[in-house]
């Protein structure tokens, strides 16, 4: 049987989607733990290849694991901002040097998730042809739980400029756990109805993409 539901909550959902944000600059009040509880068990709804269940998550507590991850992204952003200045792109290196591209002095709260591409749950199914569908699983997972957070005023920040396999050796993740993303989560300093990147001039938002038929 389906189940339907309103208009209303149709355009509830749509204002969701559309005011999810990758938050970058957040308030250091922490976030209660039911809070998070609520935004985790997105995880135990989400699609998985197989039912495989391949997501694996580490809370980043400690002040060494932080600081750690915190020199990892530092590194990796000079590494990249030096790439687009040697490449003579001149105005993007500016734009980039003035971006804030990372939460992680502030954020409360902080997860490093993983895919585990040994996992034997699943045994397979879907995922002999691509294994990659087991770390989009895990996409979809952070998906479902960004938005659930975003429901109770949460933001949360996706940091991808890493070196992902120093971020497992730093966090004792096993061989076979791959990065997928380290995520702040905290209570946004602001909002705003543009992404930060669209304010900075970096890219604008094309919006819907166009389909082709075959």
């Amino acid at each position: 049987m389906s189940q339907g539901f309103s208009p209303a909550f149709g355009a509830e959902l749509d204002r969701l989607m559309r005011w999810r944000r990758d938050v970058r600059r957040f308030r250091t009040d922490p976030v209660p733990e039911a809070i998070i509880a609520r935004g985790l068990e997105a995880f135990g709804t989400a699609p998985s290849v197989g039912l495989s269940e391949p997501w694996r998550l580490i809370r980043v507590e400690s002040a060494a694991a932080r600081s750690a991850a915190l020199c990892n992204f530092e590194a990796a952003n000079a590494a990249a901002l030096a790439g687009y200045a040697a490449s003579g792109e001149a105005d993007r290196a500016a734009i980039y040097a003035g971006l804030k591209l990372s939460g992680m002095r502030d954020a409360p709260v902080q997860i490093a998730v993983f895919c585990d591409e040994a996992t034997p749950k699943g045994a397979g199914l879907g995922a002999q042809t691509m294994p990659e569908m087991r770390a989009y699983s895990v996409v979809c997972a952070i998906t479902l739980m960004w938005l659930r957070l975003r429901a109770e005023g949460v933001g949360l920040g996706w940091v991808s400029i890493l070196d992902a396999a120093r971020m497992a050796r730093d966090l004792g993740a096993p061989d076979s756990w791959k990065l997928i993303g380290y995520l702040c989560l905290g209570w946004p300093e602001e909002l705003s109805d543009l992404t930060e990147l669209e304010q900075a001039g970096w890219e604008p938002r094309v919006g819907l993409p166009r389909m082709e038929s075959r």
